[in-house]
Parts: C-alpha cells; structure tokens; sequence
C-alpha cells in the first residue's frame, strides 16, 4: 500500500511539471510538436508535388498557361501551339501538367534531361523580330516557327527556331533576299543563337 501512495505522489509531481512546463511555453507540448511536424511535412509534400508532377500526354484542346494566357494546342502527327497571332509546330514529344486550372508543358530531350516550356510562339517570335531586326513573322515574309532540340551533350535544350526571309541591298545597290534565323530559348526567353549568310555584312538590311 506505501509503495501504491509513493508512486502516485510520484505521478502527480512528473505531471505538475510538465504542466507548469506547459504554461510557461503558452501551448501544449504535444500540440506545438504536432504543429511543427505537420508544417515540415506540409513543406516536403509540397516540395515533392512540384518535382514530381504527374505528367501527361498532350491532347487537343484550348489550355490557360502560368501566366493564365490561352494556349490553342493541336496534336496530330506534329503538334501545333498557337498564342494569339502566332503558332509553332513541333516534332518534339511533350507532355503536360496540371496544378488547378493552369497547364504546364514539358519535353525530355536527347540526353535525359527535362525542359519545361515556358516561353510561348508569341514571346518568342517577339523577341527574334527584334533580334533579327524584322517588321514582322508572318506569310510575307516566309516566316515560320518550330520548337526543337537544339545543341549538343549537355547544352541540349527546347529552342523556337524562327526562319524568315529579309529584304535587303547588296553593296548599297542591288535589291536582295537573305535567309536570317534565330534560336530562342524555351524555358528562359533567351537568344542561343542568330544565322545570317556569310555576305550579310556586304549588305544593308
């Protein structure tokens, strides 16, 4: 029976402590624990779902990119993308994703790696015109747009390759044509690369 009473004592005396502990804190010490557990979880699963989001294969269809512009997608035997006024076709394999109501475009290149398509045919036509100093990239002037592989090992990556067909006088004198092109990065906007003919400098655009 002492040995009963003395282990109850014993009891209440661990548990007034860590209630006094307790109301010092201001919180339960299982409920702040819990809390903290479930935010770092929260942030992992988080951190996961944007890594590994579940892709898909790209079907027809009108979509709303991250930035909430609308994106006109045909899939046929190549696949078309068009943003307002512009459209490029692409051999490229893409797949999709969705986080709400927002659709994100991703392609694996060559050498295992993945690119997301961030960039759309309008920005990138945009930033080629003024890149290759064009009035415009339309029909006049042959212009046509692709997303590609570009590059090699590991500087591969998703590129709109624009071709167009700019006037310009040879020698000051005599009217022309020259091919001109440009790269433009597909994830980051960026211009990888611009092809002029070798007398290009022989000639005012």
């Amino acid at each position: 029976m002492k040995k009963i009473f003395l282990f109850a004592f014993a009891l209440l005396f661990v548990m007034s402590f860590v209630v006094a502990e307790n109301g010092q804190n201001g919180t339960g010490a299982y409920n702040e624990n819990g809390s903290q557990n479930a935010v770092i979880i929260a942030t992992q699963n988080q951190g996961d779902s944007s890594q590994l989001q579940v892709r898909t294969t790209l079907r027809s269809g009108t979509y709303f990119n991250q930035e909430g512009r609308e994106m006109q997608i045909s899939v046929n035997d190549r696949t078309r993308l068009k943003v307002g006024n512009y459209e490029a076709n692409s051999s490229l394999n893409i797949t999709q994703s969705q986080e709400q109501e927002r659709t994100r475009l991703h392609t694996q290149l060559s050498n295992g790696a993945n690119a997301e398509i961030k960039i759309m045919p309008d920005v990138a036509s945009e930033t080629a015109i003024n890149q290759l100093r064009l009035r415009q990239c339309n029909e006049s002037n042959n212009c046509t747009i692709e997303l590609k592989e570009v590059g090699s090992g590991e500087q591969v990556r998703a590129a709109y390759e624009i071709q167009a067909k700019k006037e310009a006088r040879l020698f000051g004198l005599f009217r022309t044509q020259m091919n001109v092109q440009a790269q433009v990065d597909a994830e980051t906007g960026e211009v990888i690369r611009e092809g002029k003919p070798w007398w290009a400098f022989l000639a005012a655009e």
